[in-house]
């Protein structure tokens, strides 16, 4: 094992350019002062993301996916991260609501776009891409290619889950270098990642069932698992 954060661990293999994930049932939420475990989070977010991710490829948007080895064992290209979390924002909730002070719900004219440093004792705060250049982070053709690629994203996205009856409320992204210096999405797309609405009722199908205690949320991953895959 090379590493273990708060959803996943990564594994070297015989490849010194592929790596394995294996995602965890371990949940956390604001920075890592909430925790629990969500049963069966760990195999339906590793399914989701290959799934996501497998799509993506398909519409131009290059990720570190390799291949799906069980439900919660994959294989992905070696990267380095990029310490910049990307956030792509369709509707207002959360962090964005409470921070402007606007209710949840107001659909955007057009997406937003929020760079925070990835930096837990920090507390990942937001940055700019001025920021981002002054602490060396990314270069500005880095960050340019990083905001083309979450945008289309988000486009490819939203009419994916558009047609599954959900709304793609906001999703965290992150990104990073091949071996050849190469931009790839990486990590993952999946209900901790992102926060989706069911169309119509505009129940919660995400983590944040789990953030606020709201409950059924294993019954939400799966819920999600099901829209997604089928």
């Amino acid at each position: 094992m090379l590493y273990e954060g708060k959803a996943k661990q990564v594994f070297a293999t015989d490849d010194p350019e592929v790596l394995l994930v294996y995602y965890k049932d371990d949940a956390t939420a604001f920075n890592g002062l909430k925790k629990g475990t969500i049963t069966g989070k760990g195999a339906i977010n590793n399914r989701v993301t290959n799934h996501m991710m497998q799509i993506l490829e398909k519409e131009g948007v290059p990720t570190h996916f390799v291949k799906e080895l069980s439900d919660r064992e994959t294989l992905v290209k070696k990267v380095q991260i990029v310490p910049l979390e990307v956030i792509i924002r369709n509707i207002s909730a959360g962090s964005f609501a409470k921070r402007y002070g606007v209710e949840e719900g107001i659909v955007f004219d057009e997406p937003t776009i929020e760079f925070s440093y990835k930096n837990d004792d920090l507390g990942d705060p937001l940055i700019n891409a001025y920021h981002a250049l002054a602490l060396k982070l990314a270069t500005a053709e880095e960050i340019e290619t990083i905001k083309k690629l979450a945008f289309k994203t988000n486009e490819v996205m939203k009419a994916f889950f558009k047609a599954r009856k959900v709304d793609l409320v906001d999703f965290k992204l992150e990104f990073g270098r091949l071996r050849d210096g190469t931009i790839v999405l990486a990590d993952e797309i999946s209900p901790d990642t992102c926060r989706f609405w069911d169309s119509d009722s505009h129940e919660k199908l995400d983590k944040d069932r789990f953030r606020r205690d709201l409950g059924n949320v294993e019954d939400a991953y799966t819920e999600m698992l099901k829209r997604i895959i089928g």
